[in-house]
């Protein structure tokens, strides 16, 4: 696999989906406390910078969740929980953040996992969306950048655990 030369989304440009991002969030729970719930691995960067980002008034409580679904450069339709979070999600107002929606698995079995626990309400926060690759209908409710269908690694997604490092969102072909 080879790594483009240049980035398909440099820094700055991330910087600002992510500030842009975060005005819309916190507009959005302004008055309302909410749980941000991270997909681990790949959204660690993301949410941290997002949660940066975000109003310092807001009532937020983290929560991580870890999902895997990916081999090598495909996804599969197996997505399963590794790591599930701590505390119930019961009558709360939860927001999912998600790296990539792709294909939708992932993004459906967190979905279905909050569903299942009747949040007061469950929002999706992505920071790339392939519309072009789903097979599951997932909406997210926050999107950063659409992207064609390029398989991609850098600020958190990786090619088996390797380009979680990089500070630029770039194409592996």
């Amino acid at each position: 696999m080879k790594l483009s030369e240049t980035p398909l989304i440099n820094a700055a440009t991330l910087h600002a989906g992510i500030q842009s991002l975060a005005a819309e969030i916190s507009i959005a729970y302004s008055d309302t406390a909410f749980i941000m719930l991270t997909v681990l691995k790949g959204a660690l960067h993301f949410s941290s910078d997002l949660q940066r980002a975000l109003n310092p008034a807001l009532d937020i409580t983290s929560e991580f969740i870890r999902v895997r679904s990916y081999e090598g450069t495909e996804s599969n339709s197996r997505a399963q929980i590794l790591y599930k979070p701590e505390n119930s999600f019961a009558h709360k107002h939860v927001l999912i953040i998600e790296d990539i929606l792709d294909t939708g698995h992932t993004a459906s079995v967190v979905q279905n996992y909050v569903a299942n626990q009747k949040p007061a309400s469950i929002r999706f926060c992505t920071l790339l969306d392939k519309p072009d690759r789903r097979l599951v209908p997932v909406h997210a409710d926050f999107t950063g950048f659409t992207i064609d269908d390029h398989f991609v690694v850098g600020y958190g997604l990786d090619y088996n655990e390797q380009y979680r490092h990089l500070p630029e969102i770039y194409t592996l072909f």
